[in-house]
């Protein structure tokens, strides 16, 4: 794994626009103030919101087979099937 380039306090000051640029485009930096390493600036991980449609195909084929009787007992273990009254005490 490579180093991550270091910047001092000053650069990210006056840069700020491009190495956060940088940043958002997936680049790691590690801080420093006099000589000294203080902290890094990293990208956040992005949540991915979508599946393709053949990469969810692709990984059904290989997913293991689900019993519907299993899967509906534990969804009714899971769940208190009685109506119950909010005032009762």
């Amino acid at each position: 794994m490579a180093a991550q380039p270091e910047i001092t306090q000053r650069d990210l000051r006056n840069r700020s626009k491009e190495i956060m640029d940088a940043v958002e485009d997936g680049r790691s930096f590690t801080v420093t103030r006099d000589g000294h390493q203080i902290g890094e600036l990293i990208p956040l991980r992005r949540r991915r919101r979508f599946v393709a449609r053949a990469e969810f195909a692709a990984m059904s084929r290989t997913a293991a087979p689900m019993d519907i009787d299993a899967f509906r007992a534990d969804q009714e273990a899971a769940v208190d099937l009685k109506a119950s009254d909010p005032y009762e005490r």
